[in-house]
């Protein structure tokens, strides 16, 4: 048996099955947390991302080519109850011909803590739409969503699926190993389990990044019948992007998005590849 490196216990915040990648990522991996790792106050210049960061994608299928962009960004401080967090967004879009949709997912980050004070997340298919709207109370141990839903929360840094990317580019896994994670807000929404599966340089817009390669998978017999998988490649350098994220979306087909474009003033990219 390969050794476990710690017990993993996630969620799938999504509802729904979702349209594209970006929507596939924050669905499948935004919700788990270190399992042991406590959370304590950091400081923030230290990350490895800070506000000002901008990421672009490409959106890519084996049946239809480029079908779509998403960017990722960084920008604060903002205000959320008195504390300072850096709001990150999640905009993307893909489609063919009419088949097309849209995904705007935002969390507010304490980074000093690296917990999600507020979530909302928009989505427009073909023939619907949904939207979450989340207030997270770390402190107290809740959350309370729009328009009425609430639960408690088994973390004291809870995340949520957008906030949990940045987590996972703070913390170094071993590979060949099996994490688990308990981090997601609503402690519902479990089990989720990540595999460090390898090293691997890829190319990209950008040129060669040296990565370690993710394979995570996610009980949600609802939306994906029992369980989902989802491949991220992080680079293995001090930026730690998120240079490619795979995964299966509805008609489309395997997706893939590639890292374009990054504007990283936390870090510099190009002296670590």
């Amino acid at each position: 048996m390969r050794a476990c490196a710690a017990t993993l216990h996630s969620c799938v915040n999504s509802r729904r099955k979702n349209w594209i990648v970006v929507a596939a990522v924050c669905g499948l991996i935004g919700s788990a947390s270190l399992s042991g790792a406590q959370p304590s106050a950091r400081a923030t210049d230290t990350l490895p991302f800070g506000d000002g960061e901008r990421l672009t994608f490409l959106i890519h299928t084996a049946k239809f080519g480029n079908v779509g962009k998403a960017v990722m960004t960084l920008t604060g401080p903002v205000d959320v109850r008195g504390v300072e967090t850096s709001l990150a967004s999640f905009d993307a879009s893909a489609g063919v011909l009419l088949l097309k949709g849209k995904d705007v997912t935002k969390s507010w980050i304490d980074l000093s803590r690296m917990t999600a004070l507020r979530y909302q997340k928009t989505e427009r298919r073909p023939f619907s739409s949904a939207r979450d709207s989340v207030e997270i109370y770390p402190d107290l141990h809740l959350w309370q969503a729009a328009p009425g839903d609430s639960g408690t929360t088994v973390s004291d840094a809870p995340l949520d699926e957008l906030s949990f990317i940045y987590f996972l580019r703070t913390v170094t896994l071993v590979p060949d190993s099996i994490y688990s994670f308990d981090r997601h807000y609503d402690k519902r929404r479990l089990p989720t389990t990540v595999r460090v599966v390898k090293h691997e340089t890829l190319i990209t817009p950008l040129g060669p990044f040296n990565t370690v390669e993710y394979e995570m998978h996610v009980v949600d017999a609802r939306d994906y019948k029992e369980h989902g998988v989802l491949y991220l490649w992080i680079s293995d350098d001090r930026c730690h992007l998120p240079v490619r994220i795979e995964s299966v979306m509805p008609v489309l087909g395997n997706g893939i998005m590639t890292l374009q474009t990054a504007t990283t003033p936390n870090c510099h990219y190009t002296e670590t590849k």
